[in-house]
């Protein structure tokens, strides 16, 4: 019963928040960071409105000693437009979901999984932070359509971030103190590999969000406490202009078609935040109770 107090309460919040100086269209948001994921619909001069959750808890087809896996979601990325999305979890799970009917097509456990991305041939990375009993720590591979099944894993110290290139048909992974690029090998074969071309230093440590910069051959990083835009070309780093000394940014994401940026930065000690925050133009939506570590933008082109 207070759980479905909780969601109602945050249902009336959201609704009455407004974002002033939204783009003149309609845009998706989807975010987590506790038991839901959500998806929520934004709109120049309206309340945003809450249009699809999910929860492991909600799922039949999820096996019950997994749904505990998701009570702290981190990561909920758009797939092939968003009609699926990709859901980590600090609680050591990992699902791709059917946007439709919120269907788990895809399940794992992962110690620690802070990010994943989908790779070609049907494949999902999954960064796995620190573990102490030594399971986390890796980028791991997985065959969508073979649950809990890994295929290969390289080491990945303190696993924050996984991104497909698709441009230069390479993967990048965050580590704790640096960024990895990698190269699929064999990838059509039945034993792929991953093949480590560059191991690049961060400018501080802990990194956190890896995002990229639509259009531009950056890459969005936070470490502890700043931001950066890597340039994938030159492999250097600079302060983000506008976040850079910002700390605790938990995610970065840009809009493919309007730039505008959406930001979660982590409130007093704790790693989540009751607010996201946008620029390009500014605004904030703010909902009490809400545990918020991840936000990502929901359209075609991401």
């Amino acid at each position: 019963m207070r759980k479905k107090l909780l969601l109602a309460a945050l249902a009336i919040t959201l609704a009455g928040t407004r974002l002033p100086g939204q783009q003149p269209a309609s845009h998706e948001l989807i975010v987590c960071g506790w038991d839901e994921v959500f998806i929520v619909a934004v709109a120049p001069d309206a309340a945003p409105k809450r249009t699809w959750t999910w929860r492991a808890q909600d799922r039949a087809e999820l096996p019950d000693d997994f749904k505990p896996l998701f009570k702290t979601t981190d990561e909920c990325k758009p797939v092939d437009d968003g009609a699926r999305i990709l859901i980590t979890s600090s609680g050591s799970g990992v699902a791709l979901v059917d946007r439709v009917d919120g269907r788990v097509v895809f399940y794992a456990r992962v110690f620690n999984a802070h990010s994943a991305e989908m790779l070609p041939n049907n494949r999902i990375a999954v960064a796995a932070s620190h573990d102490p009993a030594g399971k986390g720590d890796r980028l791991i591979v997985f065959d969508a359509a073979k649950s809990n099944v890994e295929l290969l894993s390289e080491e990945l110290p303190w696993g924050h971030g996984a991104l497909w290139d698709a441009e230069r048909s390479r993967l990048w992974a965050l580590a704790d103190k640096d960024i990895r690029l990698f190269e699929l090998r064999d990838w059509q074969s039945a034993t792929p590999s991953l093949h480590k071309l560059e191991t690049i230093a961060l400018p501080e440590g802990m990194g956190h969000n890896l995002s990229d910069v639509p259009g531009t051959p950056s890459l969005a990083i936070s470490t502890t406490n700043h931001c950066w835009l890597f340039d994938r070309h030159a492999k250097t780093f600079a302060k983000h202009p506008e976040l850079g000394d910002e700390k605790g940014i938990k995610s970065i994401s840009y809009h493919p078609v309007t730039g505008q940026i959406a930001f979660v930065q982590a409130e007093g000690k704790n790693w989540w935040a009751e607010n996201i925050y946008f620029l390009n133009p500014a605004g904030t939506m703010q909902v009490g109770g809400e545990h918020f570590y991840k936000a990502r933008w929901n359209a075609p082109g991401r």
